[in-house]
């Protein structure tokens, strides 16, 4: 696990953009909650870099459509986005949108990078929804459109990519799951952990997004599946913070968060770091399996990730039967 000596260094590196015009020539890229934020400017990376085809995935399309018309003024280039509708606290939402994804010709990469930051508890599909968008929703999404990364491997003869944005913040949950008897999610839904949920739900997306690359390891499906840290970026995700939570937040944004477009650079590096990286945690624009925690891939930190992987199973094949 990074000291918080390395995360300030590393909050302070100039990261690289990876992606080349050659790498992004004729591809398609998929990026959920891309009207602002990290989304928005990997989006217009992506277009800049000559991708064929940008969906950018949001929960209210006329949002959707003023990035798209910002996006095209500021790189000159038109007809390359499309602005597609996606709402993560919906599992009928999802799965309609895994239909829209199902007739694309082929997809490079998905990047899922959707997510929310909630004060107050709100349910939403009977579970508190920050655990509903950011790791039941993302799950699902991730599960459903595996098969068609897989056909463009096929077809192409392309490495397609899964990311899975998470944070390092989900180190800051140590021990939580552990408290947990019975099913993780419920568990964590249904207790009473105001400012961890966020945390609890990145750590949950890691556990998942580990054992879900185990089960299906780049050999067999040539795609790869990863988890970036786009590390502390200047974005409007605490936005529905408590205030004393987001004057914090505020303070340390201050001294040292990323821009938006700096941390963009993790996503875009993510979505072509290669086969190598199936599995695996990413940041700064590395691969960094070191950064995660020795408690979370020792003998427990397995059993958790199994514990993980089957409540989320059994959620998955009951909003989408046999689908995991």
């Amino acid at each position: 696990m990074a000291s918080f000596t390395t995360f300030v260094r590393e909050q302070h590196k100039k990261l690289p953009l990876i992606p080349t015009t050659q790498d992004c020539t004729g591809g398609t890229y998929i990026i959920t909650g891309s009207n602002q934020g990290l989304g928005y400017e990997c989006a217009k990376h992506l277009i800049a870099l000559s991708a064929n085809k940008v969906i950018i995935a949001v929960r209210f399309l006329s949002r959707g459509d003023a990035a798209k018309a910002k996006i095209e003024a500021e790189t000159g280039r038109k007809g390359v986005i499309e602005v597609w509708h996606l709402d993560l606290s919906s599992y009928d939402s999802v799965k309609e949108f895994v239909k829209k994804v199902e007739t694309l010709d082929r997809v490079d990469a998905i990047i899922e990078n959707a997510g929310i930051a909630m004060a107050e508890s709100i349910i939403a599909e009977g579970l508190e929804s920050t655990l509903t968008v950011n790791v039941v929703s993302t799950m699902l999404l991730a599960v459903l459109v595996l098969p068609k990364l897989q056909e463009s491997a096929r077809k192409f003869g392309i490495v397609p990519h899964l990311v899975l944005v998470g944070s390092e913040v989900a180190f800051q949950a140590k021990g939580e799951l552990e408290k947990i008897d019975g099913d993780l999610i419920d568990g964590v839904s249904q207790s009473p952990m105001p400012g961890k949920r966020y945390e609890i739900s990145k750590l949950l997306l890691l556990y998942a997004m580990r054992e879900f690359a185990s089960l299906h390891p780049y050999r067999e499906t040539g795609v790869a599946i990863n988890y970036v840290n786009p590390g502390l970026c200047n974005t409007e995700l605490s936005r529905n913070a408590g205030w004393v939570q987001w004057l914090i937040i505020a303070i340390v944004r201050t001294l040292l968060a990323r821009s938006a477009e700096v941390g963009s650079r993790n996503l875009l590096y993510a979505a072509v770091a290669g086969k190598y990286s199936n599995g695996k945690y990413i940041s700064a624009c590395e691969v960094k399996e070191d950064h995660v925690a020795s408690w979370a891939t020792n003998v427990v930190g397995r059993r958790i990730q199994q514990r993980v992987w089957e409540s989320l199973r059994k959620k998955l094949n009951t909003i989408y039967s046999g689908c995991v």
